[in-house]
Order: structure tokens, then C-alpha cells, then sequence
């Protein structure tokens, strides 16, 4: 059969355990830092391509969704949590 492709389907749950694998030995090679200095490049990236105005419109339909999801209580519930502490 022409263009069919081989190995488990999109949404097989063998990709998702494929995906920690590699996640984990690209972990064990290459370490956490190069984890956040790819996650920074595609920032800055998506920064270049979209601007500033692209973050705040991304948060105000992350907000949009919360409030509807879970109502505005929420918020005065997440306000009076504890405030995490930085990572050390």
C-alpha cells in the first residue's frame, strides 16, 4: 500500500511511552539545562514571530476559559494560597 506509514498510529499509548523513553535519555545525555536553553530559544522565537502582544493574548484565553470552567471564586481561592518558594 502506497503511502501508508509503519509503526503504531497517532494516539497509540505505545507513542506516549516512546516519548518518555526518548525524553528520558535525551535527559541522561544531554542534561536539564538543555531542556531550558531549547524551551528559551522557542521564547525568544515565538517573541520575534508573534511580539508581546501574543503572550497577553494567550493569557487572557487561558483566563477566559478558567473563569468559565471554574467560575470567578476561583481566583479569590488562588489568591489566598500560600506563595511557592523559588527553586534553589
Amino acid at each position: 500500500m502506497a503511502g501508508k506509514k509503519r509503526g503504531p498510529a497517532k494516539g497509540d499509548p505505545r507513542m506516549k511511552e516512546f516519548g518518555r523513553r526518548g525524553g528520558l535519555a535525551l535527559a541522561a545525555e544531554r542534561g536539564s539545562e538543555f531542556f531550558a536553553q531549547i524551551g528559551r530559544k522557542g521564547g525568544s522565537k515565538t517573541k520575534e514571530l508573534y511580539g508581546t502582544d501574543h503572550y497577553a493574548e494567550i493569557g487572557k484565553k487561558g483566563g477566559e476559559t478558567i473563569k468559565a470552567t471554574r467560575g470567578v471564586g476561583f481566583y479569590s481561592q488562588i489568591g489566598r494560597r500560600p506563595k511557592a518558594k523559588p527553586p534553589k
